[in-house]
């Protein structure tokens, strides 16, 4: 149970496929001008991830080394074909905003990269635990990114639903290059800056009262 906490969690903060391992930047950059369409990626690509994650599991002794990365694809395809024919079917207006990129799930880093380096290596449920995790936080990152660039680039939040929230008042002047391909490099590298700002203050705290702690088992030691 532990290890599968612990597969789970890495991909949350530790292992962050955006914010640490900088994996699937194409839709990082592309489809975070709203918090929407950051929020439905995030969700398509766990949904492959997942499944992709589960098969390859499952049929790792079965397919031939020769074929291995053929084969993951084509799983990961069939996986990427009923996203996109069921956001098609029931969310057809963020479907059309997202049309080219969700066919580019198939060659998202992330998805490949974890079949290739843990899905085809260890059981279905670590596989599942890794791969849920793994999702979970590239939604979340997704998510963030589209929130701060759709306020800062709208006013607004969840824009183009009915659950779309008015944030900022009508003295706000909108700023537009937040909803261009420009503004979507500032806040990955601002938002990037602050998360390994954060990660070094813990790692420096964790050290600090981790050697704290050696020294006063040593002093109680001694006497």
């Amino acid at each position: 149970m532990l290890k599968l906490f612990k597969d789970f969690a890495k991909g949350l903060w530790k292992e962050n496929p955006v914010f640490v391992m900088l994996l699937g930047m194409c839709p990082v950059l592309a489809v975070t001008n709203t918090a929407t369409t950051g929020l439905f990626m995030g969700v398509a690509t766990s949904f492959v991830l997942i499944g992709a994650g589960i098969v390859n599991s499952l049929l790792k002794n079965l397919i031939p080394a020769e074929v291995r990365i053929p084969s993951f694809i084509v799983i990961i395809a069939t996986f990427v074909t009923i996203v996109d024919y069921t956001s098609r079917a029931f969310f057809p207006d963020i479907a059309a905003s997202l049309a080219l990129f969700i066919p580019l799930i198939i060659v998202n880093c992330l998805i490949l990269g974890r079949s290739e380096s843990f899905a085809s290596k260890m059981p279905v449920s670590r596989a599942i635990a890794d791969a849920v995790g793994m999702g979970v936080g590239f939604t979340w990152a997704l998510t963030f990114l589209g929130a701060i660039r759709e306020i800062l680039g709208f006013g607004t939040l969840f824009r183009g639903t009915e659950f779309t929230l008015q944030v900022m008042g009508e003295w706000f002047e909108p700023l537009s290059i937040m909803t261009l391909p420009p503004g979507a490099f500032l806040t990955l590298g601002v938002v990037i800056g602050v998360f390994r700002a954060v990660e070094n203050k813990s790692l420096s705290l964790t050290r600090l009262f981790g050697n704290s702690s050696l020294n006063t088992a040593k002093e109680e030691k001694s006497i």
